[in-house]
C-alpha cells in the first residue's frame, strides 16, 4: 500500500508491490466515456451535428480547440500517436490550407459568440511548422473565434527541433504553457528507442522557453523502456528535476507492435524491462517525485504544489478529457486535423486517419468525419460518475445525484458492492455519503474506475496496462 498523507506532497510515498501485482492489468486511461475504440464508423453523421447544432445555441457554454500537427522528420520506435514521418517541410503550408477549409466547414455549426478558454496543439510535432507557418495558424484561429482574457494556450514541443523563432511565433498567438517530450536522459535508452536528445538539448529548449516568456513547462517521461534500469531512470528523474519542470507525466510505456509496427523493433536484445522492473521504476519515479515536493495529482501525473494543477486537485476542481487532466471544466473539445477527436456533452466525433483521405474530404466540401457517438442517457451518466472517480480526491454521493439527475446509491448499488474488495486493499475509504480516494486509489483510479463501465469485459485487452 502506499503511505496515506494529506496532500501527498513533502512524505515520499511507497508502493506495495503485491498490490501493484494484483491490479495491473489492462484498462482504459479515461480520457473519454465511452472510450474511443467504442466509436463507430456507421454512426449517424447528420445526427452528430444536430446534437453539436444545438449544444452550441447556448453562447455561454465555453470552448476548448485542438488542433493537430501530425509531421515528424523520424519516427520514434515506441511512439503511438498518429504521425506522419517526413523531411519535406513543404507539407506543412498545404495541410495548413485544408486545417482552414475545415475551420470554414465547422464554423455553421458552431456559435461564434462562445468562447475559447483552452487551446492545445499536439502532433506528432508541433515544432515541425516554420515561425511564419505558425502565425498564420494563429491568425486563422483567432481571426474565427473570440479568447477568455485567461484563456490556456499550450504547444507540445520536441526539444530536437525547437528554435527561438518558433518559440517566439507560438508565444505570440498566445502560448504560455509547453510540454517537452524527453521519455529518457540516458543516451543507451535514447538510441534504443530511435530518440537522440542530449541532456544540454533539452536543457537549452527550457531556457530558451522561459526567457521568451512561457510560465508553465511540463515534462514527458515514458518508464518500461528497453535498457532502462533502477539506477538509470533515477538519474533520468534527477537530471529532469534540475530543469525545474511545473508538471511531470511519467507515462508506462504501452507496447502495442499489432498496431504500431515500429514498436517491434524495441523486441530485439530482449532488452524491454520484465514487468517486475517496470513496477520498480513507476515506484521509483512515484517515491523520488514526491520526495521533491511534487504533488501527485493521480495514476503518472504530477506537479509543483504552486501549479493550477495541483490546486485544482486539491479543491477537487480536475476536469479530464483527450489532452489529458485539465482545469478547464465545462467546455466543449472541437479539434481539428487528421485523428482529431472532438468531444461535446451529447456526442464523440473523430477525423479520418489517413492523411490522403483527410485531404480529399475537405478539398471536397465535406467534414473529415470518419467515426463517432451520439451518447445515450446512461453514457453520459456513466461518464459523469467515471470522470469524477478519475479527477477528485472524495467522490460525494449527494453531489453526484445531483449531476447525472438520480440517486446514486441507489442506481448503482450494484457498482458499489464490487468496490468491497478494493476497499479490503486500500484503494479508497467507504465514509457516510462518500468514497475517498486514498494515495494508493490515486495510482490506481483507472482500477476504481473500470468497475463502473460495463463494457469491457469483451475487449479489456485491447487497452494498455494500468501500471
Amino acid at each position: 500500500m502506499i503511505a496515506d498523507t494529506p496532500d501527498s506532497v513533502a512524505t515520499p510515498l511507497a508502493l506495495d508491490f503485491d498490490l501493484l501485482r494484483k491490479y495491473d492489468r489492462p484498462g482504459p486511461r479515461y480520457t473519454s466515456y465511452p472510450t474511443a475504440p467504442k466509436f463507430t464508423e456507421t454512426a449517424d453523421q447528420a445526427a452528430l451535428l444536430d446534437a453539436v447544432a444545438r449544444e452550441n445555441l447556448d453562447p455561454e457554454r465555453p470552448l476548448s480547440l485542438y488542433f493537430h500537427l501530425p509531421f515528424c522528420e523520424s519516427r520514434c520506435w515506441f511512439c503511438g500517436c498518429t504521425t506522419v514521418i517526413t523531411r519535406r517541410h513543404d507539407v506543412a503550408g498545404d495541410y495548413l490550407d485544408h486545417l482552414e477549409r475545415e475551420l470554414d466547414l465547422m464554423q455553421p455549426w458552431l456559435n461564434s459568440a462562445r468562447r475559447v478558454t483552452q487551446l492545445h496543439f499536439g502532433g506528432g510535432s508541433p515544432t515541425f511548422l516554420a515561425p511564419a507557418e505558425i502565425r498564420r495558424l494563429g491568425e486563422m484561429i483567432h481571426a474565427r473565434h473570440q479568447f477568455t482574457p485567461d484563456a490556456e494556450i499550450s504547444v507540445e514541443i520536441d526539444p530536437r527541433r525547437l528554435t527561438p523563432a518558433q518559440a517566439q511565433a507560438y508565444h505570440d498567438l498566445g502560448c504560455r504553457r509547453a510540454s517537452l517530450g524527453v521519455q529518457d536522459t540516458d543516451p543507451r535508452v535514447q538510441v534504443a528507442i530511435h530518440r537522440v536528445q542530449p541532456l544540454a538539448q533539452t536543457r537549452e529548449a527550457v531556457r530558451v522557453l522561459r526567457d521568451t516568456g512561457y510560465t508553465s513547462l511540463g515534462i514527458d517521461l515514458i518508464y518500461g523502456l528497453p535498457y532502462q534500469t533502477e539506477a538509470s531512470f533515477a538519474r533520468t528523474i534527477d537530471e529532469v528535476l534540475s530543469l525545474r519542470p511545473d508538471r511531470l507525466s511519467v507515462f508506462s510505456y504501452a507496447h502495442v507492435p499489432w498496431i504500431k509496427p515500429a514498436q517491434k523493433i524495441l523486441e530485439r536484445d530482449q532488452a524491454l524491462p520484465s514487468p517486475e522492473l517496470k513496477l520498480r521504476l513507476f515506484e521509483l519515479a512515484l517515491r523520488r517525485l514526491t520526495a521533491a515536493g511534487l504533488v501527485h495529482i493521480g495514476m503518472d501525473h504530477f506537479a509543483r504544489p504552486e501549479d493550477e494543477l495541483a490546486a485544482a486537485a486539491r479543491t477537487d476542481h480536475l476536469h479530464r478529457n483527450f489532452q489529458g487532466y485539465s482545469t478547464r471544466a465545462g467546455a466543449s473539445l472541437h479539434a481539428f486535423g487528421m485523428s482529431a477527436i472532438s468531444q461535446t456533452e451529447h456526442t464523440y466525433h473523430q477525423n479520418t486517419r489517413d492523411l490522403a483521405a483527410y485531404r480529399e474530404a475537405v478539398s471536397a466540401g465535406r467534414l473529415p468525419i470518419e467515426r463517432g457517438l451520439v451518447l445515450t442517457d446512461e453514457d453520459r451518466r456513466r461518464r459523469t460518475i467515471i470522470m469524477r472517480v478519475m479527477c477528485d480526491r472524495r467522490v460525494d454521493f449527494a453531489d453526484l445525484s445531483a449531476r447525472i439527475g438520480t440517486d446514486f446509491e441507489t442506481a448503482y448499488a450494484p457498482e458499489l458492492a464490487s468496490l468491497d474488495d478494493l476497499a479490503a486493499d486500500g484503494l479508497l475509504r467507504r465514509v457516510p455519503g462518500a468514497l475517498e480516494i486514498t494515495p494508493a486509489g490515486a495510482v490506481l483510479r483507472r482500477i476504481i474506475a473500470m468497475r463502473f463501465d460495463p463494457s469491457l469485459a469483451a475487449d479489456e485487452t485491447r487497452y494498455s496496462r494500468t501500471i
